[in-house]
């Protein structure tokens, strides 16, 4: 089964999300909107950071995943 590593930075206000390990991380695109794509050697998309991304401090992060049939 595949692998999705969440990390939410509440003091740098960011979420990252992995689909594979980041030390397949080749270069990075920021994309607008506070979006930056990590992309390995190949250009493939294997995680993305949401900048600026907070909850409020009563909360806690819940995360919830779905699979689509391929």
């Amino acid at each position: 089964m595949a692998e999705m590593n969440v990390f939410y930075d509440r003091a740098g206000r960011t979420l990252t999300v992995w689909f594979t390990e980041k030390s397949g991380e080749h270069v990075c695109e920021e994309t607008g909107e506070d979006v930056v794509l990590m992309k390995d050697a190949e250009g493939h998309v294997i995680g993305f950071e949401k900048l600026n991304f907070s909850i409020p401090a009563a909360e806690s992060l819940r995360v919830a995943v779905q699979t689509v049939p391929a």
